[in-house]
């Protein structure tokens, strides 16, 4: 192990982030991660690590380090322009950094999310197992910060299988988001299914890698008295009594005691990490 990658700015959200801590929900600590896990996995795939090794999760650009050694990266997700030393780079590719040079990530053209992984892995302390940072609970490495120095794994023995991988088109205004009705959806009346299923709800600008809240039509209950916390998993669309859904995401905590109207597919849920504020959102019966 050594050190690989110097932080010199980090944008609006910065984090160290793998695929989490599962199966400790029963002892309250959340299962964490990459907020999309896809975009991850594919960045670790292009620099032939394992899928769920650790890498950098950037948040709406901004992010900028210094090559500490030569190094090899990859950068995937929300579509950002990427620069090494002086000369532009591709996403979803795979990329050498020499030892001094600086690595960009600038402001993406559509999502939210970008995935930077390094050959080796960012090998900070695990904390349970992850190296995930955890917003809600303060599990694992903390947010970077300008001056952090990133240390690197071992490379794998094996070398990359692939130069790039195909570009994948996240949407501009709109996103469609399968769900499964349940498991309190008769906490509701017949028409809040209905409504939650036909009209759009817009990504609110109060959201993070907690949840995403979602402004739109209320969700109309017919059962008023307080439901005892029960467990949540990472899509549920919990409704607080404000009526409007709140989305669950990474750090989503492991109890609520609010119902949960539907959850949203594990298929879809890498997506909807990548919806920003501002945008629709569509739900449809999976």
């Amino acid at each position: 192990m050594s050190h690989g990658l110097e932080v010199l700015a980090t944008g609006p959200l910065s984090t160290v982030q793998d695929l989490g801590r599962p199966g400790l929900a029963g002892i309250g600590v959340g299962m964490s991660g990459a907020a999309d896990r896809s975009s991850l996995r594919l960045a670790n795939r292009l620099v032939a690590n394992v899928e769920g090794a650790a890498a950098v999760e950037v948040t709406f650009g901004g992010f900028a380090a210094v090559a500490r050694r030569d190094l090899t990266v990859a950068v995937t997700g929300a579509p950002c322009p990427v620069t090494v030393g002086r000369r532009a780079a591709a996403l979803n590719t795979v990329l050498r950094v020499p030892a001094g040079a600086e690595l960009r990530l600038g402001l993406p053209e559509r999502g939210l999310r970008s995935y930077l992984a390094v050959r080796g892995g960012i090998a900070v302390d695990p904390v349970l197992g992850s190296r995930s940072c955890d917003l809600l609970s303060g599990l694992g490495p903390p947010p970077l910060r300008p001056g952090t120095v990133l240390p690197v794994g071992p490379a794998p023995r094996q070398y990359p299988a692939t130069d790039f991988a195909p570009a994948v088109c996240l949407p501009v205004e709109e996103i469609e988001l399968a769900v499964v009705p349940g498991p309190r959806a008769d906490w509701f009346a017949e028409s809040a299914l209905a409504t939650l299923l036909s009209e759009p709800y817009e990504v609110a600008s109060q959201s993070n890698r907690i949840g995403i809240r979602l402004d739109g039509p209320a969700l109309a209950r017919v059962r008023d008295e307080e439901l005892p916390s029960e467990g949540m998993v990472v899509g549920a669309l919990q409704v607080p009594p404000s009526s409007r859904p709140t989305l669950f995401l990474a750090d989503h905590p492991v109890t609520g005691g609010y119902p949960v109207i539907a959850v949203v597919v594990a298929a879809d849920v890498d997506r909807a990490a990548q919806a920003r504020p501002g945008m629709r959102v569509r739900f449809r019966r999976a």
